[in-house]
C-alpha cells in the first residue's frame, strides 16, 4: 500500500502540466492547439520564446526530480517505479485528459534523481547533437538511449537500469512522429518559430 501511494504521488506530481500553465500565464491559451501540440519546452520556445520555454524546462526538470524524491519517501524507497510514474504523468496527465508532453525534461529530472552519474554524460550528447544538427527530437532520443546503457555500465541496481530503459522507451515512443519526420527530412529545427 505504501509503495502504491508513493508511485501514485509521483504520477500526480509528474502530471502537473508546467508548459500548459506557463502558456496560460503568458496569454497563449491552450498550447496544445499551437505548434506541435505538445506542452513541452520546445513547443513553448517555438510559440512563446525563450523566457517561457526556460520556465517550462526548469519546471519540468524540477518536477521530475521532486516526484522521485517525494514518491520515494512516501513509498519507503521505491524510487525506480516513481521515476517511471513521473514520466507517465507528464506524458499522460490526468489533469489534461491524458494529453501531455513527450517526457524529456521530466525524464531528465526523474533520472537525475535516480541514476545521476549515468545521466550526466547525456547532457553532453544532447548539447552536441542539438548544436550540430539543431534537431531537439534527435538529441532527445539519443540522449534517452544513453541513460540505461550508462546505468548498466556503472553498476546501478537492476531496478534502476530497468526503470531507465522504460523511461527511454516511453520518450522514444512519444517521438515516433518526430522520427518519421526526421526520416522524411521534414522535421523542424531548433529556432524555427511556428504560428
Amino acid at each position: 500500500m505504501r509503495q502504491a501511494l508513493g508511485v501514485a504521488l509521483a504520477y500526480l506530481i509528474g502530471a502537473v502540466p508546467i508548459g500548459f500553465l506557463v502558456a496560460r500565464v503568458f496569454g497563449l491559451g491552450d498550447i496544445r492547439g499551437h505548434g506541435s501540440g505538445s506542452i513541452g519546452a520546445t513547443n513553448v520556445l517555438r510559440t512563446l520564446g525563450r523566457g517561457p520555454a526556460a520556465l517550462t524546462l526548469i519546471g519540468d526538470i524540477v518536477k521530475g526530480a521532486t516526484a522521485v524524491w517525494l514518491g520515494g519517501l512516501l513509498s519507503g524507497g521505491a524510487v525506480a517505479p516513481c521515476a517511471v510514474a513521473a514520466v507517465v504523468g507528464n506524458c499522460w496527465p490526468v489533469f489534461l485528459r491524458f494529453r501531455g508532453g513527450k517526457g524529456v525534461a521530466t525524464g531528465f529530472g526523474a533520472l537525475l534523481a535516480l541514476v545521476p552519474v549515468a545521466v550526466a554524460p547525456t547532457i553532453v550528447v544532447w548539447l552536441a547533437i542539438t548544436a550540430s544538427f539543431r534537431y531537439v527530437s534527435l538529441a532527445s532520443v539519443l540522449a534517452a538511449l544513453c541513460v540505461p546503457l550508462g546505468a548498466l555500465m556503472l553498476g546501478y541496481p537492476g531496478s534502476s537500469v530497468a526503470a531507465s530503459a522504460l523511461v527511454a522507451a516511453i520518450i522514444i515512443a512519444r517521438h515516433r512522429e518526430n522520427i518519421d519526420r526526421l526520416l522524411s527530412g521534414n522535421e523542424r529545427r531548433l529556432g524555427e518559430r511556428v504560428a
